[in-house]
């Protein structure tokens, strides 16, 4: 039985080296914000939005223990799921997780790009977004920090950088 938990800051490549390494493994992916946008007919910031932050994470934790139930499955988690309440831990005793860790500056260039789709993006300046981008990686880092593996997700710009991504993290993962 597999279970794997992808973590990381928005940008880092869980999507998409998730379903890669699922797809190589022969097993589900599920992306966590996705079920939830599935199971309740609507987007994350809608959800954010009504609940609050406080009502949106104790959604989220319990969609987390929902889908840890699955086997043989990868799951990419919302970049601030491993930050609440007890969910790094239940990750950590539940499945094998991985940090996937992203420079600042590879985070930057991938989110200023997609900083249309990300609702807390919107609006920033490049300079704004930087800072943002870092202030957010240094109060999440502890909660990153204990995940049972760390992986470097900085290339995984093309189709033979994700395949290489993936012979490294089933290598790291012992798969």
């Amino acid at each position: 039985m597999v279970r794997i938990f992808l973590t990381g800051y928005m940008g880092a490549g869980k999507t998409t080296l998730g379903k890669a390494f699922a797809r190589r493994m022969d097993i589900s992916f599920i992306d966590l914000d996705w079920y939830i946008e599935e199971r309740f007919h609507k987007t994350v910031g809608e959800l954010f939005t009504e609940r609050g932050e406080t009502g949106f994470r104790e959604l989220e934790r319990n969609m987390l223990h929902e889908v840890a139930e699955f086997e043989n499955v990868v799951i990419s988690t919302g970049g601030g799921t491993p930050c609440f309440f007890d969910n790094m831990d239940f990750m950590n005793q539940t499945g094998k997780t991985v940090f996937l860790d992203v420079y600042p500056d590879v985070l930057f260039r991938r989110l200023r790009v997609a900083k249309q789709q990300r609702p807390i993006l919107q609006g920033k300046e490049d300079d704004e977004l930087k800072v943002f981008i870092v202030q957010a990686l240094e109060k999440r880092a502890p909660f990153y920090h204990q995940a049972q593996y760390v992986f470097n997700a900085d290339e995984l710009e093309d189709r033979w950088q994700i395949e290489t991504s993936v012979q490294r993290l089933q290598q790291l993962l012992g798969l």
